[in-house]
């Protein structure tokens, strides 16, 4: 998938601001999944989910680094995502739709958090760009 350089840049300001957050940003969208869509919540049992949990915190900053770090890899998300995808699809066997959720939730972490950066500009480009990560994700459960 390509990105227009508008896209890009949208993109890629977003992730330089939350990186240094990644673990709260990403706390609070697994929250916001596990509470919007509790099914989700099955791959996690070995999980503490409550509110302001480290398991939480720790979890929701490796979804957050791998996506700023595919944020930075914008020509090459499969080869960036490789390991990931292998992981989700041969070991921890994650319904695939997850993914488009899990996404929703982090786009709308986004928005609350940088409101006026997060415009329909960049809305769009997440958008596009959560769903090039999930089909990266999902590309070795064929």
């Amino acid at each position: 998938m390509t990105f227009s350089a508008a896209e890009q840049a949208a993109i890629t300001s977003i992730a330089a601001k939350i990186a240094g957050h990644a673990n709260e940003i990403g706390a609070e969208a697994l929250e916001r999944l596990f509470l919007s869509f509790p099914q989700t919540k099955t791959y996690f049992s070995h999980l503490n989910l409550s509110h302001g949990s480290s398991d939480l915190s720790t979890h929701g900053g490796k979804i957050v680094n791998a996506v700023v770090n595919a944020a930075q890899h914008l020509d090459n998300l499969d080869g960036a995502l490789s390991t990931l995808s292998d992981l989700h699809a041969q070991k921890l066997r994650v319904d695939p739709g997850n993914f488009r959720l899990l996404s929703h939730s982090i786009q709308v972490t986004l928005a609350v958090h940088f409101s006026s950066d997060f415009n329909a500009v960049a809305q769009a480009a997440w958008d596009k760009f959560l769903s090039a990560v999930s089909s990266v994700l999902v590309s070795k459960y064929r």
